[in-house]
């Protein structure tokens, strides 16, 4: 697993650290039952603190992407709670769109974006 952190982004190193195993779960890099380098060896790896790394494991822990087990360490485990999951999408989308409405970008120009981005995943 390749992760590879921005120092100089405004993004927090953990959401980045998040963002980049749920992208590798979506492009299939990462498949449902592997096991995630430990918070100690993922921080040496990628030089960042070991409380960065247990922070964006909680998160994908909450959010429902993986599972802490003290045998394991950091598992795969998708929860799909389809219904929930369309909810925060919908949140997350009306900014976006709103962002994209105020720059005027047009709805066709949205859907080609979406389509892009989802062939990614397939």
């Amino acid at each position: 697993m390749l992760i590879e952190i921005d120092f100089n982004s405004e993004e927090a190193i953990y959401i980045q650290l998040r963002n980049q195993i749920i992208l590798g779960i979506a492009t299939s890099k990462m498949q449902e039952g592997d096991s995630l380098p430990s918070v100690r060896q993922l921080a040496d790896t990628v030089g960042i603190n070991m409380h960065t790394v247990n922070k964006a494991y909680s998160v994908l822990k909450q959010e429902g992407f993986i599972s802490l087990d003290k045998r394991r360490g950091a598992v795969i485990a998708l929860n799909i709670d389809k219904l929930q999951a369309l909810e925060e999408m919908k949140h997350q989308m009306q900014i976006i769109l709103a962002k994209g409405r105020c720059k005027n970008i047009s709805r066709e120009e949205i859907h080609t974006l979406v389509d892009e981005i989802f062939d990614e995943y397939e």
